[in-house]
């Protein structure tokens, strides 16, 4: 991703990297949809050391994503002025190419909705999973005591 910063590009460079960055983000997130379904996977089997794994693989898809997405609010600003949103981006495309981008955009927008939901799905069974063995490891404190 060692592109030149938005300032240096033609608009019509800028537009092509947003574009490109959001091809490359619907695919990622496809990956990472895949990578969180593995983690689930992982959890129910009690599978520590693929967990392990598996989180090392999104963390780094993470960071691709995290440096798209800045790369992308620096061309928005680029093309669309300070503040930018995308509704304004949209607005710089012909109907055909603009038609596309709404497209693939709401696509990105729902990844992005389901890989969160997913992973709070995976972070609660984690979550209960590690309270289960902290209570047969240590014992239940309040099982027995007088009321």
């Amino acid at each position: 991703m060692n592109q030149p910063a938005a300032g240096a590009l033609s608009r019509q460079d800028a537009m092509r990297m947003l574009l490109d960055g959001i091809a490359a983000d619907l695919q990622a997130y496809q990956q990472l949809l895949d990578l969180i379904a593995q983690q689930f996977e992982a959890a129910i089997r009690h599978q520590s050391a693929r967990l392990g794994e598996i989180a090392q693989e999104v963390s780094a898809l993470v960071d691709v994503l995290e440096a798209r997405r800045a790369q992308r609010v620096e061309l928005a600003g680029h093309l669309a002025g300070p503040q930018p949103t995308m509704e304004q981006v949209f607005a710089l495309l012909k109907p055909e190419a603009r038609t596309r981008l709404e497209h693939d955009w709401a696509q990105l927008e729902a990844l992005v909705r389901t890989a969160r939901e997913m992973g709070r799905r995976n972070a609660e069974l984690l979550a209960e999973q590690y309270t289960v063995m902290q209570r047969v490891l240590h014992g239940d404190d309040q099982t027995y005591e007088p009321v």
